[in-house]
């Protein structure tokens, strides 16, 4: 018998794949996986790829996951605060959602709709002292998907002093799944294959994430929804903070031991497809010719280290694990 886990919000793509890692994960036993609209289904009439799963998905509330020794919440934002506040003290929690990322009030008020569910400790190991603060916390935050591969690439070189906090700008790509499994018109296929298309530009929810985490002044952030499935890309730039900066250079001292943060070798640059169904982060850097300015490339997959993989990641800290259990380095390709 495995530690008990249980996944509300199964039928969304984080859900899913939150369920195939489960499945594939040594010490960890399914006991519970929930649904809103799909409550009753069995699990591989929304996630055919989960054949073998014998499991009926149940109704999402605080009776069905209670059992478990930690949930994992994959619901949408606004959402899994009242469940996880419903939930015995005992039972550990993941939220995948935003809910509980943001310290400050009003940096929520500004982005997101409802009221401030409070903070818990922040979902992403590689940040100086989160790997234990995570392991001694019974709730945990899970990041956002394009705050972690914008949080690895730039936070070391302003905690080193490398980049200015202040002009930082990023423009990153994300597959369609980043915008949930809701049937919208602009993610029709029709829609999204041949083009790129911005959104939420300068306005994203993530902003306020991304400057908690780095510790960024200001940003300029562009979001672009991209034609493929999952994946994110990132391009971030920064001023730096003085002369004779190696931007590669910081990134690799501050990764040298992280088993899923790879800064690649000099002369290769991230590609999504190198990380798909792992948990990796890929990184290079280099200094702009013409404006000097710190540039660091980051890929994902935002269903692995953009969502479950994280999530995952942060359970097996919570319950005592190995860091890396059930969890991938290594991509999937062609």
């Amino acid at each position: 018998m495995g530690i008990r886990v249980a996944v509300g919000g199964a039928s969304g793509y984080a859900g899913g794949e939150l369920l195939r890692l489960i499945a594939g994960h040594p010490h960890l036993e399914l006991v519970a996986a929930t649904a809103h609209g799909n409550a009753g289904a069995h699990v591989t009439t929304v996630h055919p790829q989960l054949a073998g799963l014998d499991l009926v998905l149940g109704a999402t509330g605080p009776a069905a996951l209670a059992g478990a020794d930690l949930v994992f919440l994959a619901l949408p934002h606004g959402e899994s605060a009242a469940v996880a506040a419903a939930l015995p003290p005992t039972v550990k929690v993941v939220d995948l959602g935003a809910d509980h990322r943001l310290r400050d009030p009003e940096a929520w008020a500004r982005y997101y709709d409802g009221p401030h569910a409070g903070a818990w400790t922040y979902g992403l190991p590689e940040l100086p002292g989160q790997r234990a603060a995570i392991a001694a916390s019974a709730r945990v935050a899970a990041t956002g998907c394009y705050a972690v591969a914008v949080t690895l690439a730039l936070a070391p070189l302003i905690a080193a002093g490398a980049a200015a906090a202040a002009d930082v700008v990023v423009v990153a790509a994300s597959g369609t799944s980043g915008a949930g499994r809701t049937v919208k018109p602009h993610l029709l296929a029709s829609e999204v294959m041949g083009d790129l298309t911005p959104y939420k530009v300068g306005a994203h929810q993530h902003t306020p994430e991304i400057r908690q985490a780095t510790g960024a002044g200001s940003l300029s952030f562009t979001p672009v929804l991209a034609p493929m499935p999952r994946g994110i890309l990132a391009a971030v730039t920064a001023v730096p903070a003085g002369p004779g900066a190696d931007p590669r250079a910081v990134l690799a001292e501050a990764y040298a031991a992280e088993p899923f943060v790879h800064v690649l070798p000099s002369g290769a640059w991230p590609r999504t497809a190198a990380t798909l169904g792992s948990n990796a982060c890929h990184l290079q850097a280099t200094v702009d010719l013409d404006s000097g300015r710190l540039v660091v490339v980051s890929a994902i997959d935002n269903l692995g280290k953009g969502a479950a993989g994280q999530a995952v990641q942060c359970a097996n800290l919570m319950l005592g694990l190995p860091e890396t259990a059930g969890l991938s380095i290594h991509g999937v390709a062609p």
